[in-house]
């Protein structure tokens, strides 16, 4: 086994669920992943706790088959809530699989479905959990890089120094956590300002999601104003959608457009009321990963990025005095900060094409 693979199981387990004895852990794998399952198991038994595997992560082929056979109304299925309201930890790891797998459902379906699974996603959310990523083949064809490449890609992302990541990361929540107003320039493209006034700013260091290395916070509902194109892709249901355009107004979004498939970003926005506000800006930190590889878990942290996700804001990531955000769907977009870009807290500039004022003093004030 790849001694690397040793190494994030033990990230996983000591660092971002902080593993105790006698926890029962629920591990959700791709089979593509066993290499680091099997580093778990090792490193669970040498902590005291006690593993669980399931294969929800190969679910893309099975919840196709089950959703396009399904008839009727879906329901919150009692025995895997049953299994979640027990354990103490949760581990999904993400590796192959067709992402276009989910395609040819139909989006009404699937809504609905992912309505009827909120409580689970609520409670999975209420325990110490990680989602990360084995560098499977197939994610590597999907990235356009070798097997190899993309394994040190993963790897160098990965496994980290992560006190050291918190550290540098740090900084740019000390600017962003006290702040009334955030505004995103890209270009002429891009020209969006929200409130984030009394919202706690998250430092995202490794912890839930591995890799970590954004900084994240909640806009104020009703407060975006403004446009953004999302110049770079994502997928959403199995489908690719390019050049996502959004323009709010009081927090809403009331226009939209894609270059492709825009009838996904439309199915998206369609899903409930939240789902046409903000619920996340987020600050991509770790430039580690300096690639875009079709995979949110990793292109949302790149360097030199910004991402907003509209629907659901994590709770906390939301002030007692605000509203937080509910919606069935979180999906993120991402938007290119390396050229012609400027990040503005309070009316000063705090990042320019990419560098933070911390890391150059003679960025504009």
């Amino acid at each position: 086994m790849d001694p690397r693979v040793r190494e994030h199981a033990e990230i996983v387990a000591d660092h971002s669920v902080e593993l105790q004895a006698g926890d029962d852990v629920v591990i959700d794998a791709h089979p593509d992943a066993a290499d680091l399952v099997t580093a778990l198991h090792e490193v669970i038994a040498d902590r005291g706790a006690n593993p669980l595997t399931v294969q929800d992560r190969l679910g893309a082929r099975f919840r196709r088959a089950y959703l396009r056979n399904h008839d009727g109304d879906f329901e919150t299925p009692a025995h895997v809530q049953a299994l979640y309201d027990e354990m103490d930890v949760y581990i999904a790891i993400r590796g192959g699989g067709n992402a276009t797998e989910t395609s040819d459902v139909d989006p009404e379906t699937t809504a609905a479905y992912q309505q009827a699974q909120q409580p689970l996603l609520d409670e999975r959310l209420s325990k110490r959990w990680c989602l990360t990523q084995y560098p499977a083949q197939t994610n590597a064809q999907l990235a356009q890089l070798s097997t190899a490449g993309y394994e040190n890609f993963v790897w160098d992302a990965v496994n980290k120094d992560w006190d050291a990541v918190r550290e540098h990361q740090s900084q740019m929540v000390e600017i962003l956590d006290p702040a009334d107003e955030v505004r995103i320039v890209s270009g002429d493209t891009t020209d969006v300002t929200m409130s984030v006034a009394g919202n706690p700013t998250i430092n995202d260091y490794g912890e839930r999601n591995l890799p970590g290395g954004e900084v994240f916070t909640a806009p104020v509902a009703d407060s975006v104003e403004g446009e953004v194109l999302f110049d770079k892709p994502l997928y959403h249901q199995g489908r690719e959608v390019t050049d996502a355009f959004l323009e709010f107004e009081d927090g809403r979004v009331v226009d939209h457009s894609a270059s492709k498939n825009e009838s996904v970003l439309t199915e998206v926005l369609d899903t409930d009321e939240g789902a046409r506000r903000l619920g996340e800006l987020g600050i991509g930190m770790n430039r580690d990963i300096d690639q875009f590889t079709y995979n949110m878990l990793f292109d949302e942290k790149m360097g030199d990025t910004v991402h907003m996700a509209v629907g659901r804001a994590y709770d906390d990531t939301v002030g007692e005095d605000n509203e937080q955000n509910q919606s069935a769907v979180h999906v993120d977009m991402i938007v290119d900060m390396s050229e012609d870009s400027y990040i503005e807290v309070d009316g000063e500039r705090v990042q320019e094409d990419g560098t933070f004022v911390f890391e150059d003093s003679e960025i504009a004030q």
